[in-house]
């Protein structure tokens, strides 16, 4: 589409003494503002500079050089590994090593959480005014469900609710480490405890 022209300062003179002569056709006049006299801009422009394209520039069928970055939280394992240690190096090695045999242990696998929740709190408890150090909470892995629809979920809720309880209240003062167990303890079903002492 083109831009409208503007006028020009001579031909703006010539439309205003042509309009004062005109008779109106309607009893609402115009109003037509004065001629203001021309005056020259003496603007100086900053050269104009290429927009820079959004894109980075490409061919057709090119791999892409960027790699997109996903902001996904962290899973289970991660926060536990990412977690400050609370307990002594050495013994923490030997435990994430599967060296260190759990002095007791309760299976979770296949309960809800609200029936699992306070197996847990009592176990925990017990556990520690009978002055055990290490213990071991197995939830299982999850199991997949195929009756929601035609995409199987992945479900272990026990597996990702069971850290979150051993850090609050009234478990949270006794518990000094949570870390997923080794893999002839159940691996990435189960979670060593370290207890403090009482």
């Amino acid at each position: 589409m083109a831009r409208r022209r503007t006028l020009r300062p001579e031909e703006e003179e010539i439309w205003h003494a042509v309009a004062r002569t005109v008779k109106p056709m309607h009893l609402l006049t115009p109003s037509f503002p004065p001629p203001e006299p021309h005056v020259v801009k003496t603007e100086t422009t900053a050269p104009l500079v290429p927009a820079q394209p959004r894109l980075a520039l490409f061919r057709l069928g090119e791999k892409s050089r960027v790699k997109p970055k996903l902001d996904l939280a962290p899973t289970v394992a991660q926060g536990l590994a990412a977690a400050p240690l609370q307990m002594d190096a050495k013994t923490h090695g030997k435990m994430t090593r599967g060296k260190l045999a759990p002095e007791a242990r309760i299976d979770l696998h296949g309960l809800t959480l609200s029936e699992a929740h306070p197996e847990l709190i009592r176990f925990i408890l017990n556990a520690q005014s009978a002055g055990l150090r290490l213990v071991l909470v197995i939830t299982g892995k999850g199991k997949r469900r195929d009756d929601d629809g035609p995409i199987p979920q992945r479900m272990g809720a026990l597996r990702h609710q069971v850290p979150q309880w051993l850090r609050m209240p009234p478990l949270g003062p006794a518990v000094l480490q949570v870390t997923e167990a080794h893999l002839r303890h159940g691996g990435s079903g189960a979670y060593y405890v370290y207890l403090r002492r009482r």
